[in-house]
């Protein structure tokens, strides 16, 4: 069984078609892109099946089960964490701070056992702490724990934002162009450590990107959309020599 299946995917904004029929299927431990033009409609497919938009038709399978028209917040705790196109860190709090707001859905203790501090929340919040400890750790900003998000080198905020989706305890990660404004060095370093949390999380996989030599790089499978529709699907070597996907970015003929 596919961890995630996407079938006949449509999302409508009154009469513009956004994403038209969009089919999709990722198997667990799949590393796989999502790539097109500007305006194809890549973020807005990522939106529906982490909840933010409702689709106007299809369906959206996570391990079976219909994610269709649910909240977010559910989403997440299934298994399915995100990052942003825009960096979404909170600037003015610590690295470390940072990492944990992503824990706090997943206390079990009530309000009560937090205001009084109760064993049952001090163990939980220990726990809390020692695993964002660990986090920082794998993404090689435990030293930077106390230093102000918004502070960080633009590269490092990207890991930070990383690290805080793997704190959700995913079982799919969406990556929405994690390479963006980064030199050809940093998109390198993105490379060896997107491959790296994958392996060492046990991740599946699924990122829009418009840096070819990432996609290219590291992904097993790429989908292509223009205007809404997928006009490629196949393997990086496949994808790089397709007539469609070509004119697509180039705006001409690949035969002129």
């Amino acid at each position: 069984m596919d961890l995630l299946n996407v079938s006949n995917l449509t999302i409508k904004f009154g009469g513009l078609i956004a994403v038209n029929q969009f089919n999709l299927d990722l198997k667990k431990g799949e590393l796989v892109g999502l790539i097109g033009p500007n305006g194809a409609g890549k973020t807005t497919a990522f939106n529906a099946i982490t909840g933010i938009y409702t689709p106007s038709e299809g369906t959206i399978l996570f391990e079976g089960r219909n994610l269709t028209g649910m909240q977010t917040h559910k989403i997440t705790k299934l298994g399915i964490a995100r990052t942003f196109q825009n960096i979404r860190l909170f600037p003015n709090m610590s690295v470390l701070d940072n990492i944990l707001v992503a824990f706090h859905f997943q206390l079990k203790s009530s309000w009560v056992s937090a205001t009084v501090r109760l064993p049952k929340y001090i163990n939980q919040e220990r726990g809390m702490y020692l695993e964002a400890y660990e986090l920082l750790e794998s993404v090689g900003l435990y030293n930077a724990r106390k230093d102000k998000a918004g502070s960080l080198p633009y590269g490092q905020q990207r890991r930070l934002e990383i690290a805080r989706a793997l704190a959700a305890h995913p079982k799919l990660l969406l990556l929405d162009e994690p390479a963006a404004g980064m030199n050809p060095q940093e998109s390198n370093d993105l490379m060896t450590f997107i491959t790296g949390i994958r392996k060492k999380y046990d991740l599946t996989i699924f990122l829009i990107e418009h840096h070819m030599q990432v996609v290219m790089g590291i992904c097993e499978r790429i989908y292509v959309l223009d205007h809404g529709f997928t006009i490629a699907h196949g393997a990086p070597n496949e994808i790089k020599s397709n007539p469609q996907v070509i004119e697509a970015y180039l705006g001409v003929d690949a035969d002129d």
